[in-house]
């Protein structure tokens, strides 16, 4: 497929209905396919002014964060607004028992006083070119999928290598595999903190309100990127200076009504609106399913520490968050699949394809087995992919200590190979691993977690996907008391104490590893999990192959249409309106909420809505400044029907005139399973008002000086 064509309707598995607002649009292509209907909208702005590669635009304002979230420069000095979610991780990082940022929240009140943050990265969008013609060349339809990858990963290495100095070069597919872009990143790595509220402002509600309006969480944080004195980037220097963007975003304090034009300019991570009926089932039954049960095991575990112990609270904080997250998240998927009958509606759609294949020879020849291939693939898939993702969540991902301890299998390897210049390099690479590590770890709460997990994972899936010292260890020895199994591991083994763990890497010998239970265990439970993902291989290739051909004959059939790349972490425009929903019968929501609502769920009981002191006193007095709506109310924050997922946190909401009005940080449960299918009636963006986060920062913190440094009107 050599051109963007596109498709507004399916995704909803309607062909007959079309939602312009629909889309996760690449921005380079509104001219031709979008400005109109949001011009139509509200819209005041040109599609140069959004994005252009002629002259400075908003996209230019628009990064991402830290591998994973979207975030805004806000000023000419280099200032970034996120969400805290987003920021999290590098404001646990910066948090110690003395100096408690999530609990206590920080502000700086100049350059000097700016935090940085180590390993936290930003990427300004610097090209964007389809490549397809280039990355296929060498492809034919005769190939399997293996060398049909093994083609493209070369051509896409050829095309990336030559790209130079202070850039990143990667080959993104779209539409499963059936064009290719390249795109290419600026990255600055000298971030620093510059203010964040406390988590009760940044996290209000937390694990009870995510995914869920209304919503009165105060969702950000604030960092900004430094620079060499030419503008380039730079490693962390006392000598950089604040970067001066190609472009920043002025803030609105105008507010929005109900139908109000806005847009959202971020890099939303992934979505899977043309997959299968087939797909869809493995997704609910194998990829959500595992992550719902354990990972209610492991947070209840977490979170019971974590409440007993400040130390354990900061430690686990960023891990619990992240963990929790998309547990929910999988909940709700799998809720809304069912509720919306979205795999019914796939299924219709798949008999329309068969009958339109089916009635012509050379379509039938094309196309007619697709879905029949599909199927079976996905059936001989299943039972490896439930128990590679079980496996994940259980084994690799929940018990940390077996991660600490597969830290140091390089070592090992250059211990046997007795070459002592890479024993040096790997020792220090151990060294510097397992001190992030050690930092954000605590043995008892992780051997409670160890024994509910292996527990788990053995009664759960069946035997001959499990690592061998189940039996040989577990069974026999321990007679199946995991509790046992893990005090024992625990009290063994040097990775469960950090000075031990560093003694041994002052002094490695392979003796020590190959006598170390949890090396051995973790060796053990790596390689299992290899050996299902081989098993898996082959059926999970020819998935890729025919749903690629299916996108294909979909496009083909519908070919009048426009169709939409699924999200891949590119950058990506939304358009649609401010505006409120009706989930459910009797049940009808207004599109903003106030800060009587953070009032009205204070709970001093409960750590998941306590209201800081100052907050309420401010609420009391009415004391919202310039920032209070015409209403006279201080809005906290607000629903459009933007289309976005995951990624798309700490995205800007920009209104007609190209004005910052909100950050995005979440969507609604009742749409939770918009990442396959759009709901268009019930999907919602939920963001925080600008001028709640101007309030914080201003009335709350106290920093002016960010305040002076913005563009307000």
């Amino acid at each position: 497929m050599k051109n963007l064509v596109s498709l507004a309707t399916a995704i909803t598995l309607s062909i007959n209905s079309v939602f312009a607002d629909e889309g996760m649009w690449l921005p380079q292509l509104l001219d031709k396919f979008n400005i109109a209907k949001m011009n139509e909208l509200g819209c005041q702005l040109t599609a140069e002014e959004i994005y252009s590669i002629n002259q400075s635009c908003i996209k230019d304002a628009v990064v991402i964060f830290d591998g994973g979230c979207t975030a805004e420069i806000v000023s000419d000095k280099g200032l970034i607004f996120t969400n805290h979610h987003c920021g999290y991780d590098a404001i646990q990082q910066l948090s110690s028992m003395e100096h408690n940022y999530l609990r206590d929240g920080f502000w700086a009140r100049s350059h000097e006083e700016e935090l940085p943050c180590e390993g936290l990265e930003i990427y300004f969008l610097r090209q964007f070119e389809d490549v397809t013609d280039s990355i296929l060349a060498n492809v034919t339809d005769e190939m399997d999928e293996y060398d049909r990858n093994y083609e493209i990963k070369e051509a896409s290495r050829r095309l990336t290598g030559r790209i130079e100095g202070n850039l990143e070069a990667e080959i993104e597919s779209f539409f499963a595999g059936n064009q290719y872009f390249l795109i290419v990143y600026e990255v600055y790595n000298d971030i620093r903190l510059v203010g964040t509220p406390p988590e009760s402002i940044g996290k209000f509600g937390h694990d009870t309100d995510n995914w869920v309006w209304p919503r009165h969480t105060g969702d950000f944080s604030i960092f900004r990127v430094y620079a060499d004195e030419q503008g380039k980037p730079n490693s962390y220097s006392t000598d950089n200076i604040p970067l001066k963007p190609k472009y920043f975003l002025p803030i609105s304090l105008d507010g929005y009504q109900n139908g109000d034009f806005a847009m959202v300019l971020g890099f939303p991570g992934s979505t899977e609106r043309y997959m299968s009926s087939f797909g869809i089932e493995a997704m609910m039954n194998n990829q959500n399913a595992s992550r719902i049960e354990p990972r209610a095991i492991k947070q209840e575990i977490w979170h019971n520490d974590m409440l007993a112990d400040p130390k354990i609270n900061i430690q686990y904080a960023t891990k619990y968050a992240r963990s929790s997250n998309y547990w929910k998240n999988s909940i709700g998927m799998n809720r809304g699949i069912k509720k919306l009958h979205i795999i019914e509606n796939k299924q219709d759609i798949e008999r329309q394809f068969e009958t339109w294949a089916f009635a012509d020879e050379n379509r039938k020849a094309k196309y007619g087995t697709t879905l029949t291939n599909l199927q079976a693939a996905y059936n001989e898939n299943a039972e490896y992919d439930r128990a590679m993702n079980y496996a994940y969540e259980c084994l690799i991902s929940g018990c940390e200590i077996f991660r600490a301890a597969r830290i140091c299998l390089k070592l090992k390897d250059a211990i046997d190979r007795n070459e002592e210049e890479l024993i040096n390099e790997e020792k220090q690479l151990a060294a510097e691993k397992l001190q992030a590590f050690y930092k954000d770890y605590s043995p008892s709460t992780d051997k409670k977690v160890v024994a509910a997990l292996i527990k788990y994972y053995a009664q759960t899936i069946d035997n001959e996907f499990h690592p061998s010292f189940f039996t040989t260890v577990i069974e026999k020895k321990y007679k199946n008391d995991y509790d046992k199994y893990a005090e024992d591991l625990f009290s063994k083994s040097i990775f469960a104490d950090s000075t031990k763990a560093f003694q041994f890497i002052n002094n490695p010998t392979a003796k020590a590893l190959k006598n170390d239970i949890a090396f051995n265990h973790a060796i053990d439970i790596f390689n299992c999990w290899s050996d299902i993902w081989y098993n898996k291989k082959n059926s999970y290739e020819t998935i890729q192959q025919y749903e690629r051909i299916f996108l294909a004959g979909l496009m083909e059939m519908n070919n009048e249409q426009v169709f939409y790349p699924d999200a891949n972490f590119t950058m990506r425009l939304t358009y649609g309106t401010v505006g409120d929903y009706a989930p459910a019968d009797a049940v009808h929501y207004k599109h903003f909420t106030t800060l009587a609502g953070v009032m009205e769920k204070e709970d001093s009981t409960n750590w998941e809505f306590i209201v800081p002191e100052r907050l309420k006193q401010l609420y009391a007095n009415a004391d919202y400044g310039r920032y209070a709506d015409a209403d006279g109310t201080m809005h906290v924050c607000f629903t459009t029907d933007n289309d976005i997922t995951g990624g798309n946190s700490g995205s800007p909401v920009i209104d007609a005139r190209g004005r910052l009005i909100g950050l995005a940080f979440d969507g609604n449960w009742e749409a939770m399973s918009g990442d396959v299918a759009f709901e268009p009636e019930l999907q919602k963006c939920i963001a925080v008002d600008i001028r709640y986060v101007l309030f914080i920062i201003d009335k709350f913190g106290g920093a002016e000086n960010i305040i002076r440094e913005l563009k307000v009107e």
